[in-house]
């Protein structure tokens, strides 16, 4: 196996023991497949290793007992670097948490920085999505903390933010699936 293989491996298993248990919300469905979805969509577009292996990690500090440094003593500098862009801080509310995403798009420094959020919230989306279609849209709204109205809230704005990659097709398929999720135009 190759060096980039192996980084690659390790951050799915690595991931997958720190998830171990997790669900989505709401739902049965382990949690693992979000940050292994986010690391396709990332794969798909060629991104390098450590962008793909943060895909991966995104989530680890944020919900688990990892830390920042035993990311970057195993992964890197780099990797460590990008998962601290996605990670949130759960002592602060909601509202708190989203907001600092949201102002946290201006303060990226990468194309790979914007590309992990994107990825991240695409494929937040796509699993909104794929559930509205098979569950009562009351019954799915009542999963989140936050209703219908704050979700909508959040993801128009992320979307505003980060207008700069509206070229990119990441992008282009947030825009379409928060306009089939929320109903807009």
């Amino acid at each position: 196996m190759s060096e980039t293989t192996m980084k690659l491996h390790r951050a799915i298993q690595f991931s997958a023991n720190s998830h171990k248990g997790q669900v989505r919300k709401g739902t049965d469905t382990p949690y693992i497949v979000h940050p292994l979805e986010v690391a396709l969509i990332l794969a798909q577009y060629n991104w390098n290793e450590d962008v793909i292996c943060a895909g991966l990690l995104h989530d680890v500090v944020e919900d688990t007992s990892v830390t920042i440094d035993e990311i970057k003593e195993m992964f890197g500098e780099k990797v460590a670097a990008f998962v601290s862009t996605r990670t949130e801080d759960k002592n602060k509310s909601w509202e708190e948490r989203k907001q600092h995403t949201i102002s946290q798009v201006k303060k990226l420094e990468t194309k790979e920085e914007l590309l992990l959020l994107c990825a991240d919230k695409l494929a937040n989306l796509r699993s909104m999505k794929a559930d509205l279609e098979c569950l009562e849209e009351n019954l799915f709204w009542s999963r989140f903390s936050r209703g219908k109205e704050k979700q909508k809230w959040y993801y128009s704005e992320l979307l505003k933010e980060l207008q700069i990659m509206e070229n990119h097709p990441i992008y282009k398929e947030m825009q379409r699936l928060y306009c089939e999720i929320f109903k807009e135009r």
